[in-house]
């Protein structure tokens, strides 16, 4: 082989090692450049899953959002500022009774299974209205049954007050309420359960579809906020011209009958 020959292959080899060379020089800049794509992708999808994690954190709940809320579609049958004044009898009754209770409250179910009867036939009798101002505060150890059943009545106060009258009275009465610590009432198909227990609510399209819609979930924290401006501090708080109805021990509210009886008589002398 000339001198001249062997340069040239020389030469040819050279270039093709250099051209080699080159191509892997490309691949390996691609591969690099596809891992840090890669990486960077793989942060910024970490980083948006920790703020959307974070966001979904601080995003308010539920009765949060119904809390706050600006615009309130109160039940028929209410009065006042978000329709928080729920007020049920005659017109001609010339006194008031407020009733502070809350849902889950065992001893308001208790005051209601013994003189809830009486109560409502004083009502028709015209002897006096009534005020429901109705509290939520036993969610605030653990669940949201109180809410879910003070929003239920809103949905019966829509159909009428004495359908009102008539789900509260079930709701607390013996066959349907709850142990306080068992929170039955947050889920809709138990109140609506109830329910159909009153004639007026019994198979009632409206009223179950205002339950299941929570139509008057901003409404019940509305009433429940009412309830925590009042001053009282315990259910089941009844009033009369200001001054509060008490049993025996001058202390709880009548618990009783004949105690209620004694206790109501005075006050509307008062």
């Amino acid at each position: 082989m000339s001198n001249r020959n062997s340069q040239a292959n020389k030469s040819a080899a050279r270039e093709r090692l250099r051209v080699e060379r080159e191509r892997q020089a490309k691949r390996d800049k691609t591969r690099r450049q596809l891992v840090v794509g890669v990486s960077v992708l793989a942060v910024l999808a970490i980083a948006g899953g920790v703020a959307y994690g974070v966001m979904q954190l601080n995003k308010p709940g539920h009765w949060d959002a119904a809390k706050d809320a600006k615009n309130v579609t109160a039940p028929k049958n209410t009065s006042g500022k978000d329709g928080t004044t729920v007020v049920v009898g005659k017109s001609t009754a010339k006194k008031t009774l407020e009733l502070y209770e809350d849902s889950r409250c065992p001893i308001c179910a208790s005051f209601e299974q013994t003189v809830g009867e009486t109560v409502h036939k004083d009502i028709d009798a015209g002897k006096y209205k009534v005020k429901y101002i109705g509290a939520t505060f036993i969610d605030n150890n653990g669940g949201e049954g109180s809410k879910n059943a003070l929003s239920a009545l809103g949905a019966a106060l829509d159909v009428s007050p004495q359908a009102f009258l008539d789900y509260k009275y079930a709701l607390y009465s013996a066959k349907y309420h709850p142990e306080e610590t068992e929170d039955k009432f947050k889920d809709d198909s138990y109140l609506i359960k109830v329910a159909d227990s009153v004639d007026a609510l019994k198979g009632n399209a409206a009223f179950k579809k205002s339950v299941e819609d929570g139509k008057y979930d901003a409404w019940a924290m509305k009433m429940s906020a009412a309830f925590d401006k009042s001053g009282v501090e315990g259910t089941p708080t009844l009033k009369m011209d200001g001054k509060t109805l008490t049993g025996p021990d001058k202390k709880a509210a009548p618990m009783t009958v004949a105690d209620f009886n004694t206790a109501i008589t005075a006050a509307l002398k008062g």
